[in-house]
């Protein structure tokens, strides 16, 4: 199975043009599955922390126009976060598109940060707090969105309902990249499962502090690809046995 991870411009005017590049990549390397960053459709609304409800109904309009488009990589399965407005509350969830499938929700993010640049517990609500893994064209996933990642206790639970995939969509900032990798390693480790993260970019400088640095992290913690400028896009042949047999070696056999 291969699988595909990415680092795209939040700065929308390139969007087109680094989608194409995208659908290019996935095609020629035949990627079976695609991970996209946290809500990577619209400029990034948490770096102000003037809320405004209006800018978030954009951002859903646009998000909804892009994630029909998700398509586009079938036969590729794609998952990525969208904000939605749902029973009065605004909320960031995630999707899984399978080709000739209506997009379905399959994560809200619960653990919100609410710091410079990322004023997200401002702008819209925690999700149910539901973390239940997902079956999508014969992989088992789980996701945990952003800051989700750093509550390993539902990394450890996904790893028990015998998740391959575990996704980390991001919109993270330059000085943390590293403190990203640690956490998608130890979450990878703690789960069993290959761990896959998107992050969303721009230059420095210019716009949203958006650090990108999407990763491929093997069950046992080893890096096996990361992305950065010049490489916005990795792609690499995992083995989902290797997941499944990482469940039953230490410390995942360990009774809690």
């Amino acid at each position: 199975m291969r699988v595909t991870v990415c680092q795209l411009p939040n700065d929308q005017d390139e969007m087109e043009s680094a989608w194409q590049k995208l659908l290019h990549h996935t095609r020629s390397k035949c990627s079976d599955f695609v991970l996209l960053p946290e809500m990577p459709f619209s400029p990034w609304l948490a770096a102000s922390n003037k809320v405004s409800p209006a800018d978030w109904k954009k951002s859903v309009k646009r998000h909804e126009e892009w994630l029909e488009r998700c398509r586009e990589f079938a036969p590729a399965t794609v998952v990525t976060t969208c904000p939605v407005i749902a029973g009065g509350k605004r909320l960031n969830r995630a999707f899984v598109v399978c080709a000739r499938e209506a997009p379905k929700v399959v994560h809200e993010k619960y653990y919100l940060p609410n710091e410079p640049g990322f004023r997200e517990a401002d702008w819209y609500d925690r999700g149910n707090g539901s973390f239940e893994s997902f079956d999508a064209c014969g992989i088992r996933a789980g996701v945990m969105i952003c800051t989700d990642l750093w509550f390993f206790e539902h990394a450890r639970a996904y790893g028990r309902a015998g998740i391959h995939l575990l996704l980390v969509p991001r919109a993270t900032p330059y000085d943390t990249v590293d403190k990203w990798m640690t956490g998608g390693r130890a979450a990878a480790v703690v789960s069993g499962a290959y761990c896959l993260s998107s992050n969303l970019y721009n230059p420095p400088g210019e716009g949203a502090n958006l650090g990108g640095l999407g990763f491929i992290i093997d069950p046992d913690g080893g890096v096996m690809e990361a992305t950065a400028p010049d490489n916005p896009f990795s792609t690499v042949e995992i083995d989902l046995q290797r997941a499944e047999r990482a469940k039953k070696t230490y410390p995942r056999y360990v009774q809690e």
